[in-house]
Formats: structure tokens, sequence, C-alpha cells
């Protein structure tokens, strides 16, 4: 079954201000190339702990504090790589029925 409602993305880094900006704006591109509509925005692990999401992206130190956060918790090593993150978003995605595989 896939989902047609709109996703809620969350980018996070320690401070949510400089790298979670850049993650945002990869993360937007790689969406966009996959065509799944979705909402991205960025934060500080301390908010991100009180919200609703369906993806979050951050580098490990934050993503092993988030594992609960929400389906799916993404790992990033390079925040502008959009083709990389693109294939990490199609794999998360298809495997929840998100997506087409």
């Amino acid at each position: 079954m896939s989902r047609t409602e709109r996703l809620h993305v969350l980018t996070v880094c320690g401070a949510g201000m400089g790298s979670s900006l850049m993650l945002k704006m990869t993360a937007e591109t790689a969406l966009q190339s996959l065509g799944v509509d979705a909402g991205v925005e960025c934060t500080d692990v301390s908010t991100a702990r009180g919200m609703s999401v369906d993806i979050v992206i951050a580098q490990e130190m934050h993503t092993s504090e988030l594992q609960d956060l929400a389906p799916i918790v993404l790992t990033v090593t390079d925040f502008l790589d959009a083709a990389g993150l693109e294939v990490q978003l199609r794999d998360a995605l298809a495997a929840k029925g998100w997506i087409p595989s």
C-alpha cells in the first residue's frame, strides 16, 4: 500500500541551524527527485524529541538518540550528497510500502 498523504521530514543537528539547514535543502532535492510530496523542517535534537514525524535524517551521533521518533530514521555522513540520500530514501520508503519498489 503506498502512502498518499504528505510526509513530514525532520533534519536534525546539534543546534538546529547550520548542518540541519544544509541537510534540509539536500533532502528536499532528493525527495523532489523521487516525486515524494513532503514538508521538510530542520531542528535541534532537543526540539526533535517532542515532535511527531515520518522521517528523521541526521548524523549518526543524533540518530542513535532519535531511533524511536519516526518510522524511518536515516543516518547521513555527507550533508550535500543528494544522490546518496535519494537512494537511502527510496530504499526506506519502498520498504515501508510508501512508494512502489
